[in-house]
């Protein structure tokens, strides 16, 4: 059994490695595999992160991306690292965009140590 101090120490290691400036979204959208090291189709553009601890097992961890950088481009992957840089999380999902350059992408994750 995890305790729920557990939880919370575990939580807030996650929230310490992942690299704020080593998000990244892609145009790749098949599944996730645990094997997985990388975005399938990488983006390469500026992503900003905010990583909060919302609760005492969860973390939220905010991507926002310039439409100016993704305009007329549809997005359908989105993934934190570490600082190494090592793939702590990859989401998948139905493309959203294409974007125009005055919008921007806000693209919401949580991770939960249950």
């Amino acid at each position: 059994m995890i305790t729920d101090k557990t939880r919370e120490l575990l939580t807030t290691y996650l929230q310490s490695i992942i690299n704020t400036s080593n998000s990244k979204i892609g145009f790749g959208g098949n599944s996730s595999s645990p094997t997985q090291t990388g975005l399938d189709v990488p983006a390469n553009i500026p992503v900003t992160t905010l990583v909060t601890k919302s609760d005492e097992n969860v973390l939220e961890v905010k991507l926002s991306i310039d439409g100016s950088h993704l305009t007329g481009r549809v997005t359908r992957e989105a993934g934190i690292f570490t600082s190494t840089p090592e793939l702590l999380q990859r989401v998948n999902f139905q493309g959203v965009g294409p974007f125009s350059s005055s919008q921007t992408l806000e693209i919401f994750l949580l991770l939960e140590v249950e």
